[in-house]
């Protein structure tokens, strides 16, 4: 069967709205006129998301239960405004749907580099988090990232050791994991899944989606939706299931 993008009828314009407040984007291929360098998508043919977005995996970072109908997927860069926001308004969703298996959230790394010099290390601190404390821990890392950030490359550094002693692991470990760069390739990954499911050569931060059901239906949802645009959409797609 043949899938399309909103068949569940989420209005395309929360979507739109959603563009407005993407806090960092950048573009693929050339021009003149662009001070900020991108990544050649190489895209051909049809763009076809069901090939391109993995669902979620068992090294995901979930917040809910894994196997909800509804599945916000998040390509998310720490040092990015729009990120920051988006993330405490999906804290609230999840308050609101998480406890009765409705919804689920998938935090994935996509740190722009050529915007945010400071967000690949972040993000690599974050998964040695995640190695030391587990999921939780992960969790309680990126809420106080976000929490004590500036955004926009502004964040101390040396803060990270605090930050992860905040969320419940061993600074000296921490240190040791974060200098040894052994999760590098696992925040590469996820910037170049980002990249692959960006359709038209242009990624924002955050890069969202919402699975429905194990993937009959991926509607692509960018930027920094408020919370009340988030659960219409919610409420639309449990209506139809």
């Amino acid at each position: 069967m043949e899938k399309n993008f909103n068949s569940f009828g989420i209005p395309l314009a929360i979507v739109i709205a959603g563009l407005i407040v993407a806090g960092a984007i950048f573009f693929s291929g050339d021009s003149s006129d662009k001070d900020t360098s991108g990544a050649n998508l190489g895209q051909t043919g049809t763009f076809d998301i069901y090939e391109r977005l993995p669902l979620i995996k068992e090294s995901d970072h979930v917040l809910g239960n894994p196997g909800a109908p509804i599945v916000f997927i998040e390509y998310s860069d720490l040092e990015c405004p729009a990120c920051q926001y988006f993330h405490a308004e999906m804290h609230k969703l999840i308050d609101e749907y998480g406890p009765s298996g409705d919804v689920a959230w998938v935090y994935r790394h996509a740190p722009l580099e050529q915007l945010h010099s400071k967000a690949p290390k972040e993000a690599q601190a974050a998964e040695c988090v995640a190695e030391l404390g587990g999921n939780d821990a992960f969790w309680k890392f990126i809420d106080r990232v976000f929490e004590v950030s500036p955004t926009n490359n502004g964040l101390d550094l040396t803060l990270l050791p605090e930050i992860a002693t905040f969320a419940g692991v061993d600074a000296n470990a921490f240190n040791t994991c974060l200098e040894s760069d052994r999760h590098q390739d696992t925040v590469r990954q996820g910037l170049q899944e980002a990249i692959n499911t960006a359709e038209g050569g242009r990624l924002g931060t955050p890069h969202n989606f919402v699975v429905i059901n194990g993937g009959e239906e991926i509607v692509p949802l960018p930027g920094g939706i408020p919370f009340a645009s988030l659960k219409d959409i919610v409420e639309q797609i449990k209506g139809q299931l």
